[in-house]
């Protein structure tokens, strides 16, 4: 081929991907517990790949997968058995299954370099997954007994967060309209805590705002007083669990009012919105739960969907990446995320080749002029391009 030939556009080979777990097996109407799609150039067998993996949101056919895989870099979109079953999620058995699909990358497809991709909600569960591969601190519900597998999950070498939230617990309880005053009334309103009251707002002034997070906290930790007591007594009543709902929850002021914390996202907006409208449907996170699922996956009290305690654990190569228009996640989300890797007591980096090893860690941040989705034009490419970096100044395999 001349040296003045196009390059050669790749195509993209896509596997369906099926497993049993070590604690659930193949369904009687055929589907298994673990399934993914495994993207490749089929021009290539990659030596690094990444594995991308969230609560209940099926990453089978992650927006990334393609772009990656043209870049030489392999690309499982993985589930758990709770795609789509939040309301059932046990953390202990997530990981396992998760572990079902780094061992296949390994294993079956001979990947050398695994990277974990925690975009969104699922930045929280990947760090879950390699803190626990590392130092097997994640523990059952009270009453269950760990997932077969739990202490022998096989670690991964690098970590990326991308426009990821710092916990299920802590996204839910700034999303919470703090205005609720009764959760069996979807109806009942404390006028002076209302974000859509004219009469507070927007703009919002720092006396409200302080107000309004602290009542967000309350009305989580009311939420677990309940749900633990009513365990007591649906539990004495020969019940092992119950459902129920939780409204309300498109309300952060930061949706509504642009200064605070000012980015280039659009002002009165957020993942399924305009705030006020949204916050009145019956779509939101927590929306369908059991007492076990809130105190396990909701609980500020309880969870261990937590990062801060699992990013402490993590050793391995990190990369934060924002999004600036993103109307859910926020500059001091990434940060936090970036702060908890090894220590808050780090210094700036920067776009891929540069580390920082105040405490042995290596981390990397920047931030992308985009939506929570990377839809902008050429936002994804731009992502893509900067994880391939990114990888590529630390792992020979893609050199």
């Amino acid at each position: 081929m001349s040296s003045s030939a196009s390059p050669r556009t790749p195509e993209i080979s896509r596997e369906f991907v099926g497993l049993d777990s070590t604690t659930a097996k193949r369904a009687g109407s055929g589907g298994h517990p673990c399934q993914g799609i495994y993207h490749r150039d089929a021009g290539r067998s990659p030596k690094v790949a990444m594995i991308a993996t969230h609560y209940q949101i099926d990453f089978s056919e992650h927006y990334l997968a393609d772009y990656l895989a043209a870049r030489g870099i392999g690309f499982l979109g993985w589930n758990t058995r709770f795609r789509g079953f939040e309301s059932s999620f046990l953390l202990d058995h997530a990981l396992v299954d998760i572990g079902v699909g780094v061992r296949w990358l390994r294993e079956v497809q001979g990947i050398e370099t695994v990277i974990l991709l925690g975009n969104s909600g699922g930045g929280s569960l990947m760090a879950a997954y390699q803190a626990n591969a590392r130092d097997r601190h994640v523990t059952p519900l009270e009453g269950m007994r760990p997932a077969a597998g739990l202490d022998d999950l096989p670690a991964a070498d690098g970590y990326v967060a991308s426009a990821a939230h710092p916990g299920r617990p802590e996204v839910l309880t700034a999303w919470m309209d703090a205005a609720v005053v009764d959760e069996g009334d979807a109806i009942a309103t404390d006028p002076d805590l209302d974000l859509f009251n004219e009469r507070n707002g927007p703009p919002y002034d720092a006396q409200f705002v302080q107000r309004y997070r602290a009542a967000q906290v309350a009305r989580n930790e009311a939420i677990t007083d309940w749900a633990e007591a009513e365990l007591i007594r649906v539990r004495a009543a020969g019940f092992s669990d119950r459902p129920f709902t939780v409204m309300r929850t498109w309300a952060d002021p930061r949706m509504v009012d642009p200064t605070l914390e000012p980015t280039k996202r659009p002002a009165n907006m957020c993942y399924a919105g305009v705030p006020a409208k949204a916050n009145r449907s019956t779509y939101g996170i927590a929306a369908a739960c059991t007492l076990r699922n809130w105190i396990g996956m909701w609980s500020l009290r309880y969870a261990q969907t937590r990062a801060e305690p699992h990013l402490a654990r993590i050793d391995c190569p990190a990369l934060v990446i924002n999004a600036e228009q993103d109307t859910g996640v926020y500059p001091s989300d990434a940060q936090r995320i970036y702060d908890a890797l090894g220590g808050s007591d780090n210094t700036d980096t920067d776009k891929t080749g540069g580390t920082d090893k105040t405490r042995g860690t290596d981390k990397t941040r920047c931030a992308i002029d985009t939506d929570h989705y990377f839809t902008t034009p050429g936002a994804r490419a731009e992502k893509a391009d900067t994880i391939a970096e990114w990888i590529a100044h630390r792992w020979e395999e893609v050199r």
